[in-house]
């Protein structure tokens, strides 16, 4: 069974990883930070999950993304890794924070690289 916990700590990081990287698109207070125990998922350390317009509309409310992070894969990573995999899952979320997703077409190790010695040098 998955359990899902809010994750205080990685909402904190990507806070910190958005100011930063001045990111200013992304509206952290609509970004949901969770940590999921007892997946079954070998090859997966996080996900970024998007609330589709269809939904928003239907819903009556606002883009949402939720980061989820795969504890058993991610937590044993290092620091420097576990930075490197919330900013690829931020790069996943559109300039226009709508509700859309960019895929990995966009998202390349390259970009996070790129990103990932931006935000050391800060």
């Amino acid at each position: 069974m998955i359990h899902y916990n809010e994750a205080p700590d990685i909402k904190q990081k990507i806070e910190d990883i958005k100011n930063k990287l001045v990111l200013n698109h992304i509206n952290t207070s609509r970004v949901f930070c969770i940590r999921s125990n007892g997946s079954k998922s070998r090859g997966i350390i996080a996900r970024c999950h998007s609330l589709p317009r269809i939904m928003q509309l239907s819903l009556g409310t606002e883009p949402a993304y939720i980061i989820e992070i795969i504890s058993e894969n991610f937590d044993k990573l290092s620091d420097e890794e576990q930075l490197k995999t919330l900013i690829h899952e931020l790069c996943h979320i559109p300039k226009s924070f709508g509700g859309g997703f960019r895929h990995h077409n966009v998202v390349t190790k390259a970009k996070v690289e790129r990103l990932f010695k931006k935000f050391k040098k800060l």
